[in-house]
């Protein structure tokens, strides 16, 4: 599970930690670029596969504009735009936050995280719970069990996930916001995503460009997807819990990583590392080491 070191944490010029974990980047043909670690390491896409389920629930009839259709794909802040955009979804298939069966949490959003309660609607994941539950209503499936695996919901969005990785999924677990949580190849989740990017299919066409064109729905102002996207055109970016991240070119270059720490404190340098790779500066926010108040280190990519 460690892998390789991928970053590096210095202070006064000394390598203090180091941030180990897997990446793996394709070629617009498929082909792999470049790689760390063991990219066939069996690994929770938790939030990066967002866009997947979100295509899943396009296909069953999912209408959405794209700034909301982009907010399904999202692990929010917590904004009043992301609130009230997931309320827009929810009053669509005449419900309401009672609904919801995400977790109860606050927003990620640093400063509301500090003063709003924690409620299912600030739940970063509010709004992928809400285009399930429309998806539901408009195919009248039942929404009192739609997190269960077994769920017509749940079943197509797995199909959707094989489909597009190539792989079957080795394991069914649980996320923490409480939808079903898939085990595959770190691989297999590059070449997902690279799918989604290439395919010829409208639905996914639909639901990358929804992301790419609204990308302060899919995180929030300031959050590192969200700013990634802003300053490299044509980037898809979406990262998960535990330290995943997936990005992709509308070419098809594509990358996965995962820290075996789970820490996301060094996935910024990693990630913007990657894309340099690619040509392109992501005006990475480097992250600064202090002491005593004072910058005397930083974090590095170790790629």
């Amino acid at each position: 599970m460690l892998g390789e070191v991928l970053a590096e944490v210095t202070r006064s010029g000394v390598v203090e930690s180091v941030h180990a974990g897997h990446v793996v980047v394709l070629n617009a043909d498929g082909s792999i670029n470049f790689q760390k670690g063991d990219p066939t390491l069996n690994v929770y896409s938790r939030s990066s596969l967002k866009s997947i389920q979100a295509s899943a629930m396009v296909r069953a009839g999912l209408d959405l504009e794209p700034r909301l259709l982009a907010l399904v794909c999202a692990s929010h802040a917590g904004t009043s735009m992301h609130q009230n955009g997931a309320l827009e979804i929810l009053a669509k298939a005449g419900l309401d936050q009672g609904a919801l069966q995400c977790m109860i949490d606050r927003p990620l959003d640093e400063e509301l995280r500090r003063t709003q309660d924690a409620t299912r609607l600030a739940m970063n994941c509010s709004g992928k719970h809400s285009g399930m539950l429309l998806t539901c209503v408009i195919n009248d499936w039942p929404i009192q069990n739609y997190l269960d695996p077994t769920h017509p919901l749940q079943q197509l969005i797995k199909k959707e996930v094989e489909t597009m990785s190539g792989e079957p999924v080795a394991l069914t677990s649980v996320d923490g916001c409480g939808a079903p949580l898939f085990l595959f190849s770190l691989l297999g989740l590059a070449r997902a995503i690279q799918n989604l990017t290439l395919s010829s299919d409208p639905i996914h066409q639909r639901v990358i460009s929804a992301c790419r064109n609204n990308p302060e729905m899919v995180s929030g102002p300031g959050r590192l997807a969200t700013y990634m996207m802003q300053n490299v055109e044509g980037l898809f970016m979406k990262d998960g819990a535990e330290a995943v991240n997936i990005a992709s070119l509308s070419d098809g270059r594509s990358f996965a990583i995962k820290i075996s720490d789970g820490s996301m404190r060094a996935m910024p340098a990693i990630s913007a590392a990657l894309i340099k790779r690619w040509g392109f500066d992501a005006k990475e926010k480097v992250e600064n080491i202090y002491g005593g108040g004072v910058e005397i280190g930083l974090i590095r990519a170790s790629l």
